[in-house]
C-alpha cells in the first residue's frame, strides 16, 4: 500500500478507501490509485481483511451431486445471489453420503465462510449447532435439517405428486406406478406420501407390487418397471419420483409395442422434444436456490434472532402428451 500510495501521490487512507470502495475519493484521484495498483501488481490481502473485519466475503454450498442436471440452475441462482452480495461461492458434493455431507460442511467452516446453504444427505445435524453459535449462517434447501431447528426452502413435493397422479387417475388410469428414490431421502418419502393420497382420494388400492423405492441406478429402475409393466396384472400408467428416474422409465417404454403413459416429478432437458412429450411435475430449481441464498444473507446482514422459517415452493404441471395417454384397450 506504500508503494502504491508513493506511486499516486496520495496517502495510505486514500489507498484504503480506493482499495474497499469507500466514498470521499475524487474520480481523478481513484483513477490515479487504480493504474498504480495495475502497474504494481498490487493484490488485497484478504486473510488480513478478514482479521480486521471478522468476515470472509465466502458462502459455502454443499449440494447431493454436482452431475445432476437439478442442482445446476439451484448452484447458479446462489453464486449470483452471492455475487451480488460481493461474496465468493465454494461448493462441493455430498453424494448422498451422510458422512461426507458433515466433513465437507465442516471443512467450510473451518475456512470460515461466513454461511451455509446445505441440500442435506443426512438426518442429524447437530454436529452444526456450535458453527450457528459462533454466527456460521445456515439455510437448508430441497430437504429439511435433522434434529435442529433451521431455516428450510422446500418445494411442496407432497402436492406435486399428488397432482402428478391425479392427473394419470383423470385420464382413466386405474393402476398406477411409483417409482421413487430411496425412502429414507425426505422428498422420495414426500413424493410416494402423495402419490398414495392421490390412490386414496380416488378410491383407488395401491398394490404393493406397483411400488418400488430405492437408488436411482438405471438397472435398479429398469427391473422396477419391467416388473411393473408385465405379469398379468400390468400397470397402465408410471409416476416417477425423479429426474433421473423418469429418463430410464422412457428408455424401458420406447421398447414395448403398446404406449404407457407417463408423468415425472422434476423436468428435464429435451423432454419437450420426445414423442409424446413428457409430462412432468416441475420444480423452480432456480428460485429454491434464489430464495435459500436471499435468506442466508439476511441473516448475514443482521437477522439472527427472528425464528427459523420452512418456506415452501409451489410445483407446476406441465402436460406434454405422455401423462395424457389413454390406458391401452
Amino acid at each position: 500500500m506504500k508503494d502504491v500510495a508513493a506511486r499516486a501521490g496520495v496517502g495510505l487512507k486514500t489507498v484504503s478507501r480506493v482499495v474497499n470502495g469507500e466514498s470521499g475519493v475524487t474520480p481523478d484521484t481513484e483513477r490515479r490509485v487504480q493504474e498504480a495498483i495495475e502497474a504494481l501488481g498490487f493484490r488485497r490481502n484478504d486473510s488480513a481483511r478478514v482479521l480486521r473485519k471478522g468476515r470472509t466475503a465466502s458462502i459455502g454450498l454443499v449440494l447431493e451431486d454436482l452431475a445432476d442436471p437439478f442442482y445446476g440452475p439451484l448452484s447458479r441462482a446462489v453464486e449470483e445471489v452471492a455475487r451480488a452480495h460481493g461474496a465468493l461461492l465454494i461448493n462441493g458434493s455430498s453424494a448422498e453420503d451422510p458422512d461426507r455431507e458433515q466433513e465437507l460442511a465442516l471443512a467450510l467452516c473451518a475456512r470460515r465462510v461466513d454461511g451455509l446453504v446445505v441440500i442435506p444427505a443426512g438426518d442429524d445435524h447437530r454436529y452444526l449447532e456450535p458453527e450457528i453459535k459462533a454466527g456460521v449462517a445456515t439455510v437448508f434447501v430441497d430437504r429439511p435439517a435433522g434434529r435442529i431447528e433451521a431455516d428450510t426452502v422446500l418445494s411442496d413435493n407432497f402436492g406435486g405428486a399428488r397432482d402428478g397422479v391425479a392427473h394419470l387417475i383423470a385420464h382413466g388410469h386405474r393402476r398406477i406406478g411409483f417409482i421413487g428414490d430411496q425412502p429414507r431421502i425426505h422428498t422420495a418419502a414426500e413424493r410416494l406420501r402423495g402419490y398414495r393420497a392421490a390412490m386414496e382420494d380416488a378410491g383407488l388400492a395401491a398394490d404393493d407390487a406397483w411400488v418400488s423405492l430405492g437408488t436411482t441406478d438405471a438397472g435398479r429402475v429398469r427391473t422396477a418397471a419391467e416388473a411393473m409393466l408385465t405379469g398379468p396384472d400390468p400397470v397402465t400408467a408410471i409416476f416417477a419420483g425423479n429426474n433421473r428416474v423418469t429418463v430410464t422409465v422412457v428408455r424401458v417404454l420406447a421398447g414395448l409395442p403398446h404406449p404407457v403413459a407417463l408423468v415425472g416429478f422434476d423436468d428435464f432437458e429435451l423432454a419437450d422434444l420426445l414423442q409424446p412429450g413428457v409430462s412432468v411435475i416441475a420444480q423452480d430449481a432456480a428460485a429454491l436456490g434464489r430464495t435459500a441464498a436471499e435468506r442466508l444473507f439476511r441473516r448475514l446482514d443482521g437477522a439472527q434472532d427472528v425464528a427459523p422459517e420452512r418456506i415452501e415452493l409451489a410445483t407446476r404441471l406441465i402436460a406434454r402428451g405422455s401423462g395424457e395417454l389413454p390406458p391401452a384397450a
